[in-house]
C-alpha cells in the first residue's frame, strides 16, 4: 500500500514538474512549485525523514513561495519568449537524466540492511547517541554534534547568502532611498482591510510561532531543530507582515534586530566552540561544558541550535523585507 502511494506521489511530482516547465504564467509556476514542495515533504515523511520533511514544507512551500511572489512583484507575471532554440537545454536535461538513471542502478535498495551505510556509519550513530547525548533523535545528534563542523559552515553560508542578497537588493534601480519618503502601497498596508484573511491569520500566527518554539526546544526528542524552527517562525512573521503591513511588522522586529539575529546566531554557534577550547577541549567539543559529559553535550547542542534558529529566522525575514522595501518605493 505504501509503495502504491509512493508511486502515485512520484507520478504527481513528474506531472507538476512538467506543468511548471510548460506554463508561461509565472504566478502559476510559483503556485505549482509550492505544490511540488508539499508533495516532496509528503515523500520525505513516507521515507521516515521527518526532519527533512519539516524543512521542505516550511522553506520550500512556505518561505520560497513568498519570496518568489515578492520577486514577481518586481518583474512581471508572464515569461518573455526566448529567441534561442530549446534544443540545447533539452539536450542538457536528457543527458543529465540518463546519467542520474544510470547512477540509480548502482545504489542499494531502500532499506537494504546490507547497504554500506547500514554496516558502518548508521549503527555507530545509533549505538553512541544514547550513550553520549542521552536523547533519542539521532538526526539532531549527527547534525549538531557528530557533524558540528559541517553545520557551522552551513550557518555561515546562510549568513553570507543573506549579506549577498541584501547587497543586491539595496543597489540598482528601485532600491530604497533612505532620504525619500516611502509610498504606502499594498505591501506596506497589508491585508488589514480584508476581514477573513486577517481574522484567520491572527488565529494562526500564535500557533505557528508556538509550534516553531516547540520544534526549536524539542528537537532532541522529536523531529525538528534550529533550522526548521527558524523557518517556521519566519513564516509566521511573514504572514503577520502580509496581514498588517510591512511597516507594522518592522516595528515588531526592526531590520537592525534581524541583522543582529543573523550575525549573533552565527557568532553564538562559533563561540560555543571557542569556549570549549578555553575549557580544555576541542573546538565544538561540548562534553567539557559541564562536569558531566552527557550534560555538556546537551547544553552545547541546545545553545548552538538556538544560534541556528536565530540565524535562519533573521536571514529569511531580512530578505523578505528587502524585497518588500524595493516594491514599496519602485
Amino acid at each position: 500500500m505504501v509503495t502504491l502511494f509512493a508511486v502515485f506521489l512520484l507520478t504527481l511530482l513528474v506531472l507538476t514538474a512538467i506543468a511548471v516547465v510548460q506554463t508561461k504564467n509565472l504566478f502559476v509556476a510559483v503556485m505549482l512549485m509550492g505544490i511540488f514542495s508539499l508533495l516532496m515533504a509528503t515523500v520525505f515523511f513516507i521515507l521516515d525523514a521527518a526532519d527533512v520533511a519539516l524543512t521542505e514544507a516550511a522553506v520550500g512551500a512556505g518561505i520560497s513561495t513568498m519570496l518568489f511572489l515578492a520577486t514577481l512583484a518586481l518583474t512581471g507575471e508572464h515569461e518573455k519568449p526566448s529567441k534561442k532554440g530549446p534544443w540545447i537545454s533539452g539536450l542538457v536535461v536528457a543527458i543529465t537524466s540518463l546519467i542520474l538513471i544510470d547512477a540509480t542502478f548502482e545504489q542499494p535498495y531502500l532499506g537494504d540492511p546490507m547497504a554500506p551505510v547500514q554496516q558502518h556509519v548508521a549503527p555507530w550513530y545509533l549505538e553512541m547517541t544514547p550513550e553520549l547525548m542521552d536523547f533519542p533523535n539521532v538526526v539532531t545528534a549527527v547534525l549538531a554534534s557528530f557533524r558540528g563542523y559541517d553545520t557551522l559552515g552551513e550557518v555561515f553560508v546562510v549568513l553570507t547568502a543573506c549579506i549577498g542578497v541584501l547587497f543586491i537588493l539595496s543597489a540598482g534601480p528601485g532600491a530604497p532611498n533612505p532620504k525619500s519618503p516611502r509610498i504606502p502601497t499594498a505591501p506596506s498596508v497589508g491585508l488589514r482591510h480584508h476581514l477573513i484573511p486577517r481574522v484567520v491569520g491572527k488565529l494562526l500566527i500564535p500557533f505557528i510561532v508556538l509550534f516553531g518554539l516547540y520544534v526549536q526546544f524539542h528537537g532532541e526528542y522529536s523531529p525538528g531543530g534550529g533550522f526548521q524552527a527558524g523557518a517556521i517562525i519566519a513564516a509566521g512573521m511573514i504572514l503577520y507582515a502580509l496581514l498588517e503591513g510591512e511597516k507594522q511588522a518592522l516595528k515588531v522586529l526592526p531590520q537592525s534586530v534581524l541583522i543582529g539575529m543573523v550575525v549573533g546566531g552565527a557568532m553564538l554557534y562559533g563561540m560555543v566552540g571557542v569556549v570549549g577550547m578555553l575549557m580544555g577541549g576541542n573546538f565544538l567539543d561540548y562534553s567539557v561544558l559541564s562536569s558531566n559529559p552527557v550534560s555538556g553535550q546537551q547544553i552545547g547542542i541546545l545553545i548552538i541550535e538556538i544560534g541556528v534558529g536565530l540565524a535562519v529566522c533573521g536571514a529569511l525575514l531580512a530578505i523578505f523585507h528587502a524585497f518588500a522595501a524595493r516594491r514599496s518605493v519602485g
